[in-house]
């Protein structure tokens, strides 16, 4: 029978076991980080694409805004991040003009047109415009968010996973 030994192992399995430790906060700091940068890409995705907004929106891709959700589950290894806004869902995909209340084809929007053009909502305005049944375009925010994310994620994991082991031998 042959034993066989390996230089440097005692210290290896002691290095795993010390970053096992540790590796669950550092993870969720990590996903806490790929957070924000997410909520960072959909806002700008919602002004480049030019997504009609009364801020509302934008502002519920900020982290800790009330209209957000930011929430980590199993044990801090899962997040979960959007937004409560009923119309985000809509201004992505797109809609028909119908009125979700009444079913009926047309809907009174109140609130007032500025000298540029632009719409501003007013839920207490007596002046508004309206709605006769048409699609509206979904501009797509969220979808672009996600891909841009998508390539930049594999990268940052490729790279955080690097640092991890790098930390092994320290």
């Amino acid at each position: 029978m042959t034993k066989f030994g390996f230089k440097g192992m005692g210290k290896l399995l002691a290095d795993l076991e010390k970053a096992e430790k540790g590796m669950d906060k550092q993870i969720k700091k990590w996903f806490e980080g790929i957070g924000y940068e997410f909520l960072a890409i959909v806002q700008d995705e919602i002004i480049r694409t030019g997504t009609t907004d009364t801020r509302a929106l934008l502002h519920s891709f900020e982290y800790r805004d009330s209209a957000n959700v930011y929430e980590f589950s199993r044990g801090g290894m899962e997040l979960t991040v959007g937004t409560r806004l009923d119309y985000a869902t809509y201004a992505n995909d797109g809609h028909f003009t119908i009125n979700p209340s009444t079913g009926k084809d047309r809907r009174w929007v109140p609130g007032r047109w500025k000298a540029n053009g632009s719409f501003e909502y007013d839920p207490n305005a007596k002046t508004g415009m309206l709605l006769t049944l048409k699609w509206v375009d979904g501009s797509g925010y969220w979808d672009n968010a996600i891909a841009i994310y998508e390539r930049m994620f594999k990268r940052s994991l490729e790279k955080k996973v690097q640092q991890w082991l790098d930390g092994l031998g320290r």
